[in-house]
């Protein structure tokens, strides 16, 4: 993977984003301020806008100057968390001297900015955040590279666990966050942010599913 890689992947979760922003900032308005989706959309276009630079760079350098961008164009406290993830990550992989991202690679990299996110927001499950989506995501993530799952088994995999930690923040009390003012009235709601991770997830997985796709097509076809 490179800059350019993370390049699509980009374009594809702000695709998706972008396609589900009217429910999700009614999950907003519910229990929050309801601008999450317009300050994640509002990262997306500001990082997409540096494609050119982006799509030459390694795929940790892409992952570095990405974090700069969102945290100096996303408001609330999404700026900071997203980009402690992707810098998170960028210095995980900055680590190897071997560049090649492995599932093992990436599961490992995911685990340490997502351990970034909750250094940053100091929650984790429960608290009815994207935290409930990130964690579990991350801890299959980690689980399925070190038994040797495929790509293609992990890629799966993943989408399903965000969908399930999503599906769980509605019957919890918000702890954390704007939704936290509402006390026992933020039950019944699920949390944006998660709502959000998991269309993000969803996206990410199935765009690194196309590329494999067709890589290996193209292999054949050779």
């Amino acid at each position: 993977m490179n800059g350019a890689s993370l390049s699509g992947l980009v374009k594809a979760a702000h695709a998706a984003v972008e396609y589900n922003k009217d429910e999700i900032a009614s999950l907003d308005q519910a229990i929050g301020d309801g601008d999450h989706v317009f300050n994640l959309l509002r990262g997306f276009g500001a990082v997409q806008a540096l494609a050119g630079t982006i799509e030459q760079l390694p795929f940790h350098e892409a992952l570095k100057l990405s974090s700069q961008k969102v945290l100096s164009t996303v408001g609330g406290s999404s700026g900071p968390l997203f980009a402690s993830l992707l810098l998170g990550m960028s210095r995980s992989l900055a680590s190897s001297a071997d560049r090649e991202v492995t599932p093992s690679k990436a599961a490992d990299a995911f685990a340490v900015g997502v351990a970034e996110m909750q250094r940053w927001g100091k929650t984790g499950t429960g608290s009815k955040t994207m935290m409930d989506v990130l964690i579990p995501v991350m801890e299959e993530f980690s689980k399925l590279a070190q038994s040797g799952a495929s790509a293609r088994q992990i890629l799966v995999s993943l989408p399903r666990v965000a969908t399930d930690g999503c599906q769980l923040t509605r019957d919890m009390v918000a702890t954390k966050g704007r939704a936290s003012f509402m006390g026992e009235r933020s039950k019944g709601h699920i949390d944006p942010g998660a709502r959000s991770c998991e269309v993000m997830i969803g996206a990410v997985c199935e765009q690194i599913l196309s590329d494999t796709t067709e890589s290996k097509n193209e292999e054949v076809h050779e």
